[in-house]
């Protein structure tokens, strides 16, 4: 009777374990590739206010901003090789693609929740009404996807 007692015992005790790594497997939530710590180093030079207007966007809007002042901003667009009709005011590494420009959220989250075969994307310029420029939105924003110096459209905002 003994024996029965702990061998149910022991049964039982297995299939607890079991039943909880089963649970565990099926309610955690699936790692992916879009699962990111939102975490942007935004390389600028000293003193560009329409830079600290962004970074403060970004802030507001949950990503966290670790910021790096440089004396040679073109020798980082040379590096990351984006074109000279694709540069603006600074350039953020975003782990794996970089983003140059006052680009909104939505461009940036569709990136890296897609992760198309890319570089990196940028908005051109400084937009009027951009994120972190002044003004008024005058014509939509045209974000490029950028791969090998090439540009094409990634998205319209």
């Amino acid at each position: 009777m003994r024996k029965s007692f702990y061998l149910i015992a022991g049964i039982m005790v297995l299939l607890a374990v079991i039943a909880i790594n089963v649970f565990n497997q099926n309610s955690a939530p699936e790692s992916s590739e879009s699962d990111w710590n939102r975490a942007i180093t935004l390389y600028k030079t000293q003193y560009c206010g329409c830079c600290e207007q962004y970074i403060a966007y970004l802030r507001e809007n949950g990503y966290n901003v670790e910021v790096v002042n440089v004396d040679d901003l073109p020798a980082l667009f040379d590096k990351y090789r984006v074109p000279d009709d694709m540069r603006s005011c600074h350039i953020s590494d975003l782990g794996g693609y970089f983003a140059v420009g006052h680009i909104p959220t939505e461009a940036i989250e569709k990136l890296m929740e897609e992760h198309p075969a890319v570089d990196g994307i940028s908005l051109p310029g400084m937009p009027s009404g951009s994120p972190g420029m002044p003004g008024s939105k005058e014509e939509p924003f045209v974000v490029y996807a950028l791969k090998d110096g090439n540009a094409e459209v990634f998205m319209t905002l």
